[in-house]
């Protein structure tokens, strides 16, 4: 791996930003943001003037037409969501607002997902209809999903889509369809989560409504009103924290609306009344005041999804939920629970499945089949590739399969295969009826949903997702077919970059011939000195961090530890102590880094100079407040 370390800006560059402190004007450089205005914005998320009208979604208003004439009919609504750390805080939402509307003749239904699947099912359809359901509105689900909605209507059920997947080439007959990433909606943000769409047709159903009762009260008539039981302007924005997680749970990039949705999110986080959530951060010894993306993304999300991949997805809907301290407690104490469990299972099947990777195509590492072409050089090459790239020569994707394997963990399985072997990754199990299906994960620069659309029809029964991560269910009689199919997907896709890149090139520049296949970039370089309370406000103005804003990433050159411990129960931690020139402490924290090859060596040399790679944070651990480094990468 080698770091190179962004450049520092010209005086021009620098002066265009505005404003900012040096170091933040570096870091918005060098994330695209090169004028005052837009650093401003950055800088500034404001709800109220950075947030784009509803209507601009195309279908919105049609949508929020519908629901208030549904509301003003006493319709039954069932609000249909999928069942992870997206769709759940979505259903969540809807359920409050109709309730704090006064609004009670509504279901929610989450899907199973061992024995339903993903998306709107008939079944499930058949159950609504049976219950006397007239409008059926999905959350970040429904846009594939054409037989399950072609039987709604057949029932009698209107359907309103809000979804954020890749719409197909057929869409669903709905009565309206709202989705950012259809070619013919104009939304000029298309990076918007489940979650946050659905918040869209909520501020559209208040726009709509405020219209027609400005409209009636103009003309001097009497209209029902749906906003009612003490509703006030700006109510909805209490509905943030529920957008807030699942904006920092689903991989968007947070930048434009996003970063409004995860930074106000976080604000209402950080004071929400929810009895679930509290419980359930005290449980888990959370300060709540302090709340920060990496809190949502690595100890509420797990324990959202759990639910699903472990058991009933409503039980996570019933935390969020609780009205109650006692559901607060019970539901808090089992998503905490089951989540232990499926840590367990989830490290026994990654270990499983690696190891059977590298006996198939040796060390990830090592292996002529592994390094003779590798993707990432691909995409990064300045120089000329001649070679075509083949399957032959190295296994373009991984896919793997048992019949025992629940296809409900194998997300995040493939998740830590493909960053373990820097490919796109398809797993595959057998659900409940016994019907296959997986799990893919990209390994950050292939898109999934290109490759399954690659191979020929009648292989996946159903497939869909974003970029980088996705879900397919396979055929008996095609499953046999499946490796060879995706690998030559995906070496199409390639050979088509490389012949792009190669028309491409510059053919004046013959002297750059050396080609680095493997560059990460760091910020800059600092010394422990500079490491200050007014360094770390500065950074948290660019949070919340994530996809579209990474942390910033500083490198501290030749650099000796005081110390080096291992810590946890298990001791997989490493902490390096260093010092400033007073003498002060400065702690680097490595969580599961206890058998890396640099922590080894500084375990057996604490003296050995090495160049330390780290991001600065606030630590609010057991109240004490610390200001800390969390370590990406240590060169020994």
């Amino acid at each position: 791996m080698t770091y190179v370390i962004r450049r520092p800006l010209t005086l021009d560059e620098r002066n265009r930003i505005g404003g900012a402190s040096d170091i933040i004007a570096h870091l918005l450089f060098h994330r695209g943001i090169t004028e005052a205005e837009t650093a401003g914005r950055f800088l500034l998320p404001d709800y109220d003037n950075h947030v784009h009208d509803p209507f601009l979604l195309k279908d919105a208003e049609k949508a929020a037409e519908r629901i208030i004439s549904s509301i003003q009919n006493n319709e039954r609504i069932a609000v249909y969501s999928d069942y992870d750390a997206d769709g759940i805080p979505a259903a969540v939402m809807f359920n409050d607002f109709f309730a704090r509307i006064g609004y009670a003749n509504f279901s929610i239904y989450i899907p199973h997902r061992h024995n339903e699947g993903f998306g709107v099912n008939v079944e499930a359809v058949e159950q609504l209809a049976e219950e006397g359901v007239k409008l059926m509105i999905t959350l970040d689900c429904g846009i594939s999903d054409v037989e399950p909605v072609r039987r709604a209507v057949e029932l009698g059920i209107d359907v309103i889509i809000t979804d954020h997947h890749e719409p197909p080439a057929i869409l669903p007959v709905a009565v309206a369809i709202i989705d950012h990433k259809q070619v013919d909606c104009a939304y000029p943000d298309k990076n918007l989560c489940g979650s946050g769409v659905g918040f869209k047709l909520i501020q559209a159903i208040i726009k709509k409504s405020k219209e027609k009762e400005a409209g009636s009260r103009k003309k001097g008539e009497a209209y029902d009103g749906i906003l009612r039981n003490g509703w006030k302007d700006g109510h909805e924005k209490w509905l943030l924290d529920m957008v807030g997680i699942a904006t920092l749970s689903d991989m968007v990039p947070l930048t434009g609306e996003n970063r409004v949705f995860a930074r106000y999110g976080l604000s209402v986080l950080r004071k929400s009344p929810r009895k679930g959530l509290t419980r359930l951060l005290a449980k888990l010894k959370m300060s709540q005041p302090h709340l920060t993306e990496d809190d949502i993304a690595f100890m509420i999300t797990p324990r959202i999804n759990a639910a699903s991949r472990m058991g009933v997805p409503m039980d996570a809907f019933k935390l969020l939920a609780a009205d109650n301290d006692q559901d607060a407690e019970t539901y808090a104490t089992h998503l905490d629970e089951i989540n232990n469990e499926r840590k367990g299972i989830v490290a026994a099947l990654v270990k499983e499945i690696k190891k059977t990777v590298r006996e198939r195509y040796g060390d990830a590492h090592t292996s002529s089949k592994f390094e003779t072409l590798n993707p990432r050089q691909i995409l990064n090459s300045k120089s000329e590739i001649s070679n075509n790239v083949s399957s032959d020569v190295f296994p373009a994707v991984i896919v793997l399969g048992n019949p025992d394997w629940k296809p409900s963990l194998l997300g995040l399985v493939a998740n830590s295969c493909a960053e373990e072997f820097d490919r796109p990754v398809f797993l595959w199990g057998r659900d409940g009826d016994d019907i296959i299906k997986g799990s893919c994960r990209s390994e950050g620069r292939s898109n999934v949903v290109e490759i399954m659309r690659g191979i020929p029809e009648g292989t996946f029964l159903q497939f869909g997702g974003h970029k980088h991560s996705g879900g397919f269910a396979v055929s008996n009689e095609r499953i046999h077919f499946l490796e060879k199919e995706l690998n030559e997907a995906q070496v199409k896709i390639l050979n088509s970059k490389l012949e792009t890149l190669n028309k491409s090139k510059d053919r004046n520049s013959k002297n750059e011939t050396e080609h680095v296949d493997d560059v990460d970039y760091v910020d800059a370089e600092l010394k422990f000195d500079d490491i200050t309370w007014k360094l770390q406000e500065d950074l948290e103005r660019m949070a919340p961090f994530g996809m579209g804003n990474p942390k910033p990433l500083f490198i501290f050159k030749k650099v000796r530890p005081s110390d080096v411990r291992l810590f946890g129960k298990t001791k997989d931690h490493v902490e390096l102590v260093f010092k400033k020139s007073g003498g002060q402490p400065v702690s680097a924290i490595a969580f599961f880094a206890g058998q890396n090859e640099w922590a080894q060596k500084l375990l057996a040399d604490k003296n050995k100079e090495v160049d330390l790679i780290a991001s600065i944070e606030k630590s609010m651990f057991r109240g004490r407040k610390e200001l800390r480094l969390r370590v990406e990468e240590v060169l020994v």
